[in-house]
């Protein structure tokens, strides 16, 4: 359950409907009436989903403009549309968006998938404990996660895994780009953090749109041609 309670702003379209005049009832009848302009603008409280779907729209809406600024920098370098999003279930006028995926060679690995992610808020990036998460103070990345194998409950499997945590509940940017593979075991295969690059499989986290396009475009970037083009970039 969401622990902030969210009502629709006041649409800036609204018609303005024209304010009485003060001096027409002092005129009959002697007397200003100040009641009337002070009446408290009544407020529609949403709910979360409302408020889960409207963060969604904003957040793909976001990642397509993303995704269309890096496929326009340069034609050899071409990433695919992967756009889908998660809101933070405790939060959610917060969540990010998942833009992209490819590969990448790195010094001692080789043709390594990552996936691009934006988020609106800023948080911690690494593993934390079974207690933290529990305790809802972590956010797993849902589409990383894989099917729990014998024994294992789904926080300890979680434990594992990559996510969020300290999130700051105020609105900012956080960029970052997670190092993934196909996960050994279990029936239901799917990605999961590549902890062989890094202790957290994060290949960088940036506030800084502009650093962040760069550093996508050198992860796309297949020889030392293009590199020496988007290095340039100021």
């Amino acid at each position: 359950m969401s622990m902030f309670r969210y009502y629709a702003a006041k649409s800036k379209g609204q018609a303005l409907v024209p304010a009485k005049a003060i001096h027409t009832n002092f005129l009959r009848t002697g007397r200003i009436n100040r009641q009337d302009d002070w009446v408290a603008e009544e407020r529609r409280y949403l709910t979360e989903e409302e408020v889960a779907e409207r963060t969604g729209k904003r957040l793909e809406k976001a990642g397509r403009k993303t995704h269309q600024r890096l496929n326009g920098f340069h034609r050899k370098i071409r990433f695919p549309e992967i756009i889908f999003h998660k809101t933070l279930a405790t939060a959610p006028h917060l969540g990010y968006v998942h833009v992209t995926a490819s590969k990448a060679d790195f010094a001692d690995h080789k043709d390594v998938t990552w996936g691009f992610y934006i988020a609106n808020f800023s948080a911690e990036i690494g593993a934390e404990s079974v207690d933290d998460i529990a305790a809802g103070k972590a956010v797993v990345l849902p589409a990383e996660t894989v099917a729990a194998g014998a024994g294992d409950s789904m926080t300890e499997q979680a434990a594992r895994e990559h996510f969020f945590h300290h999130v700051k509940p105020g609105y900012s940017r956080m960029y970052f780009a997670v190092a993934m593979k196909n996960a050994e075991a279990g029936e239901n295969r799917r990605q999961v953090i590549n902890r062989d690059i890094r202790d957290n499989g994060v290949l960088f986290r940036t506030a800084d749109p502009k650093t962040a396009l760069k550093n996508v475009l050198m992860l796309g970037a297949r020889n030392a041609e293009l590199r020496k083009i988007v290095e340039a970039i100021g």
